[in-house]
């Protein structure tokens, strides 16, 4: 089936790249196609292979990447662990590869989302969990932990808000330690940001991201972090009590400990964290994104 695709797609490609002649053309995730076009034929377009995450360097994929390295235009990064790791790899010039930070925000969106408000937030303070109800979110690390906080601090709440197929594990969990009223699975939520905006902090509890999209919005709505050290992104973007508190990765111990200190936290006496997180935050703009590329 991936042969057939693959012929199918080569020569109407071939042709769409020599009649539009487009100025640049983004490779992502199916990169064996456009590549061995950029072998065969020469074309006006620059190309720009897109490496997400950690890329598993097999013999056929490093042939093929070294093949093609001297017509590729740049290889984009979007963490510092992948651009080291493509630097040591030997497969293409170091000039060309540039960390680039995915632009996951539209500033004009963000202010539009900001003035919306569902009016249905709990008016008691709460912290939220955001992401997909999966084994890499680890949201059952979080309930767990959070079992354990409630015996220090029984009023506090957890917000989950996605959808996903560890739901029914992570319900059967809270029913059976009574804590309905500590933790709620919210759902899906189309503007998240206004809970970003209205909560006491944001906690990732991933076993790993690249680089973590809603640790990014939580950061730019100024809301407290509280992260794993997960790789590749959380490890790298948050900085213990630099601009957020970082707990050891599954490490429940660590995460209750840590806890005290993210409980704590003061919008008036903590500021520094809110604003470095700002900073950090707007890396990942889409005129931050334009201007690394253009450089």
């Amino acid at each position: 089936m991936i042969e057939i695709i693959f012929l199918m797609s080569f020569f109407p490609l071939n042709r769409l790249l020599k009649k539009e002649r487009p100025d640049f053309l983004v490779i992502h995730l199916i990169t064996s196609l456009p590549l061995i076009l950029l072998c065969i034929f020469n074309y006006q377009t620059k190309f720009i292979l897109r490496v997400s995450g950690l890329p598993k360097l097999g013999f056929m994929r490093k042939f093929l990447w070294k093949l093609a390295a001297k017509k590729l235009f740049c290889i984009t990064c979007p963490t510092k662990t992948t651009y080291e790791f493509i630097k040591k790899s030997n497969i293409i010039d170091n000039k060309k590869i540039k960390l680039l930070y995915d632009p996951i925000l539209e500033i004009s969106k963000i202010k539009r989302k900001n003035k919306k408000n569902s009016g249905k937030l709990p008016d008691e303070n709460f912290y939220i969990a955001v992401g997909r109800l999966t084994y890499q979110k680890n949201f059952l690390f979080l309930c767990k932990s959070f079992n354990r906080i409630i015996k220090n601090y029984p009023k506090e709440k957890l917000f989950i808000a996605g959808e996903g197929e560890d739901e029914n594990i992570l319900r059967k969990y809270i029913n059976e330690n009574n804590l309905n009223k500590n933790i709620f699975l919210i759902g899906f939520k189309d503007n998240i940001l206004e809970y970003f905006r209205n909560c006491k902090g944001f906690i990732l509890s991933s076993k790993w991201e690249d680089p973590g999209f809603v640790l990014i919005e939580a950061a730019i709505s100024r809301t407290f972090i509280f992260s794993s050290n997960c790789m590749n992104g959380p490890r790298e973007l948050i900085v213990d009590n630099i601009n957020g508190i970082v707990f050891e990765n599954n490490n429940e111990e660590d995460f209750i400990k840590k806890f005290d200190l993210f409980y704590q936290l003061d919008r008036k006496v903590n500021k520094n964290l809110l604003l470095n997180n700002l900073k950090m935050a707007k890396n990942f703009t889409i005129f931050n994104h334009h201007k690394v590329l253009c450089e």
